[in-house]
């Protein structure tokens, strides 16, 4: 004994609406965590890019790409181990551990890939102050930690703060 379309209550249709709405309401908070901090790309002023796609974005940050359209170096800007920052890369972007985030480098080296590798800052505030003064310099920061003067790439049209912003921490 089925039961048809039009024998439905009202209730029984409100109520699985709020079901779909609230399963809906968790997936969105699931690809997001509660205390999600984004991470903000910030480059050198002088660099003459707006805006990358994702994919773009990993080959700069993994030095497949170590130059900008304008030709100028792109000098990538890493924080040390245990910042949030560089385990934002190192899972977002690399998708690797430590160990092998090292090993990917001294190969790419050691390949004559790039001259070198990142250059590691201690502190946010040093790569807050080196990204402004190094021509094609790019880093992660945390977007509050952004400083004046500073340019914030968008990914694929998209700023920190916004929802479908990739690059978040679950600090």
């Amino acid at each position: 004994m089925g039961s048809s379309p039009r024998s439905r209550s009202p209730f029984r249709r409100a109520a699985c609406c709020i079901a779909l709405a609230a399963a809906t309401l968790g997936l969105a908070a699931a690809a997001r965590p509660a205390h999600a901090v984004d991470m903000a790309v910030v480059v050198h002023p002088g660099v003459k890019v707006d805006n990358v796609s994702f994919i773009e974005l990993r080959k700069i940050l993994r030095g497949d790409r170590q130059f900008w359209p304008s030709g100028e170096p792109v000098t990538l800007l890493v924080r040390a181990p245990v910042a949030a920052e560089r385990t934002v890369l190192l899972e977002k972007i690399y998708r690797m551990s430590e160990s092998q985030f090292r090993q990917y480098w001294i190969a790419k080296v050691f390949r004559a890939e790039t001259s070198s590798g990142p250059k590691v800052v201690l502190s946010n505030e040093s790569a807050a102050e080196l990204v402004k003064v190094i021509p094609g310099a790019v880093t992660l920061l945390r977007a509050k930690d952004v400083p004046e003067g500073a340019k914030v790439l968008k990914i694929d049209g998209l700023l920190p703060g916004d929802p479908k912003y990739p690059l978040h921490s679950a600090d």
